[in-house]
């Protein structure tokens, strides 16, 4: 693709057309993806930081300088992602009593500390039955029946590239809701 025709692309996507963002989305998925199963040697956690990535991406294309190749921009917010990943997978690994701690604060907490957590869990279920059926059916498959993207690309009838945007706008959409 031209300087040119990216640039205005680009653009498009800024201005948040959905056709322009899932087209860059297509257009750097292979380079993004290959990148980062490179340095996690995982594809199922390679699948989720790229769809981090193109998040973040999309949210940040503001800051984006045309003056740098927005490859190289995209690698740089991939390599980050993928930094935060391993410091969080290795903080999860430091010290396995930390669960044994966190099991024991629950039974500390007291019962008003117990109903508050309660309640932020039927307030983002009540968030997440506000939104529309098909953020709704992304979200349940995704994050409570924990499915990977393919099973619900095929569950869907979805391809996988459309499937992975439409997780990415559904969390996106449910943050927003969250924030409110």
């Amino acid at each position: 693709m031209k300087d040119e025709s990216l640039l205005s692309l680009i653009q498009l996507a800024k201005e948040k057309n959905q056709k322009a963002q899932t087209q860059l989305i297509n257009l750097f998925w292979v380079d993004v993806f290959t990148f980062v199963l490179h340095k996690v040697r995982d594809e199922n956690d390679a699948d989720e930081i790229t769809v981090s990535v193109f998040s973040k991406i999309l949210n940040k294309l503001d800051l984006y300088d045309p003056a740098f190749q927005f490859k190289t921009w995209m690698l740089t917010i991939a390599q980050n992602t993928v930094i935060d990943f391993w410091r969080k997978k290795s903080r999860d690994n430091e010290d396995p009593t930390d669960e044994i701690h966190h099991f024991r604060n629950q039974f500390a907490q007291s019962p008003e500390e117990l109903m508050i957590s309660e309640e932020e869990q039927e307030k983002i279920l009540k968030i997440i039955e506000s939104m529309d059926t098909k953020n709704q059916e992304i979200i349940r498959l995704r994050f409570f029946e924990e499915k990977s993207i393919k099973e619900i690309a095929e569950e869907m009838q979805l391809s996988v590239s459309n499937t992975k945007v439409r997780i990415m706008r559904a969390k996106k959409l449910l943050a927003e809701l969250l924030k409110e």
